[in-house]
This record gives C-alpha cells, structure tokens and sequence, in this order.
C-alpha cells in the first residue's frame, strides 16, 4: 500500500499540464471546453485526455448534461411536496394525480439546433421529452410549446417560425401524441438566437413507475432502439452547449442536429411500455444528447 502511494505520489510530481499558449487552436475547444477544464481532465487523469476520453468529458460536462452553468439557478425551484413522485435526477417529473394514476411531464429546450437547423432541431426536440416521458414508464399523451423568436417582419424569423411549428407537429403526429396547446411571442433580441421549448405530458400506474437507477448484480444491460449514425455527434457539446454562430460557421453545424425516426420511436415506445407491464425492467434510462456515455453512468451512479 504504501509503494502504490509513493508511486501515485511520484507521477502525481512528475505531471505537468501542456501549455495551452504554445499547442495552436487544442481540439478541446472545438468540443466546447474551456482552457480551464481541460487543466482540469489532465490533473485528474495525470496525463493528457485521449480523443476518446475527450470527447466523453466534453458531453458529461456540458450545459446540457451537467448543467454546469444554470444548476445554482434550477435548485431554487421547488421540487418537493406531498404528492411529488419523482423529481430532478430522473427522467421526468412525475405527481400524484389520485386513483392510482400519475402524470409524467418534461420540458426541454431545443434553442440552438432549431436555430441551425428549425425542421429537425425542434421534431427532435419532441423525440427527446417523448422518451423521457415512457422511460419512467408514462405513455405520452400531449405536446406543448413555447416558442419565441426575431420580429415577425424578418424573413428568418418567418422561416424559423415556420419550419420549428412543422418539425413539432410532424413527430408528434407521426408517434400519435397531438399538440394541443403552445404560445409564441416575437422580439428583436431573438432574431439570432430563438428560444424553442417542448414539453410531453403522459399518464400512467402509479405503481408502475420506474426509476433509472441499476442496482444488483447479475442484471443484464440492454440497448435498444435506432440504429447509430453519425448524425447529433456533438450535439450536446458542439451545438447546444456552445455560442451560437452565424452563416457558414452555423451551417457547419447542421452535422450536429440529430436526424429524428418518429415511427422507430413510436415502436420503441410500445417496447418498452410492454416490457414494464410484464415486469421484466429493473431500471430504464433515455440516452439523450451523450448516447452511452451518460446514460450508463447516470444509471450506474444512481444505482450505487
């Protein structure tokens, strides 16, 4: 015990962070991290990040899995009371709505990859709050949204209108689960930057809820779903974490807004719903923007 201090000891010395001021323009702040937290990988690591291990710290610090940025904010919300059956850790909220019913909901936001690409960044948007909303073992039932962008006289803004609406109304029609309410407002301060957000609200058993949490030895891991393209790579650390661009630096982007498949989700959405029913699921997780990266470590961390 004592070498293997000595030795961690010795490397942790012999370590010393590069200098960022002598590597160019590093790939770390392609992926949306900043000089700091790279120090901070290396120091942690005791060596420099691979491009796999890059890659996988860029998508689990971002805004859009961590938080990092606005999670001081969201703990002033109120998240407790009496008939709170879930709350944030899990896929969705969920209330006791009596008779033995809950209400699941969810709320994602979608500004940048509408922005980049208004179609596909809003129905996807749609997909996401969708699969949240079964993966705790709800079935989805109503779509709403809240949209706001540029003023209604600019061409953008019409064409962002536009095509966010029909991105929104396409995948939810497509899985079956209407829109049956929005609102949206227009102002100056959103001509380049729209603010897009979606939200799903499903009902279901209360006693057939489920967490995502994996606990117990033995238990199988499956994945199921879509097959991997090479579509929404970077989506949670290119796109929806970073600044947003204009002209060509935006178009070159479009790679990152992932392409949605309501009808695969549709039949994913029956799967799993069926599997919870018969009991076969321990946990159940969505994976989100970061894929496998955060969806199995979110499960394995919350299970212990």
């Amino acid at each position: 015990m004592t070498r293997s201090r000595s030795r961690a000891s010795r490397c942790a010395r012999s370590w010393r962070t590069p200098d960022l001021a002598t590597v160019g323009d590093p790939r770390h702040r392609e992926l949306g991290l900043t000089d700091a937290e790279y120090e901070l990988i290396c120091e942690k690591l005791e060596r420099a990040p691979n491009a796999v291990e890059l890659a996988m710290f860029s998508l689990l610090w971002s805004e859009h899995c961590a938080y990092k940025h606005s999670r001081k904010l969201l703990r002033r919300l109120p998240t407790e009371g009496e008939r709170v059956l879930m709350g944030p850790g899990e896929n969705a909220g969920a209330v006791d709505v009596g008779g033995g019913l809950a209400c699941a909901f969810k709320v994602e936001s979608h500004n940048h990859p509408t922005a980049v690409e208004p179609f596909q960044g809003a129905a996807t948007g749609v997909g996401g709050i969708l699969r949240d909303v079964f993966a705790v073992g709800a079935r989805p039932i109503a779509v709403l949204d809240s949209l706001r962008f540029g003023e209604p006289a600019s061409g953008r803004s019409r064409y962002l209108l536009d095509r966010a609406v029909a991105g929104i109304g396409h995948y939810g029609n497509s899985i079956g689960v209407p829109t049956v309410g929005g609102e949206v407002y227009f102002e100056g301060p959103y001509e380049q930057n729209c603010l897009v957000n979606a939200m799903c609200v499903g009902l279901g058993e209360r006693a057939r809820l489920v967490r995502s949490a994996a606990a117990g030895p033995g238990n199988i891991v499956v994945l199921v779903g879509a097959s991997t393209g090479r579509d929404g790579i970077g989506g949670a650390s290119v796109l929806a974490s970073a600044e947003l661009d204009e002209g060509d630096a935006a178009q070159a982007k479009r790679p990152s807004v992932q392409i949605g498949d309501p009808f695969e989700e549709s039949k994913l959405l029956e799967c799993c719903l069926e599997l919870l029913e018969a009991g076969l699921l321990v946990a159940l997780q969505d994976l989100g923007a970061a894929g496998l990266t955060s969806s199995s470590a979110e499960m394995a961390s919350k299970g212990g």
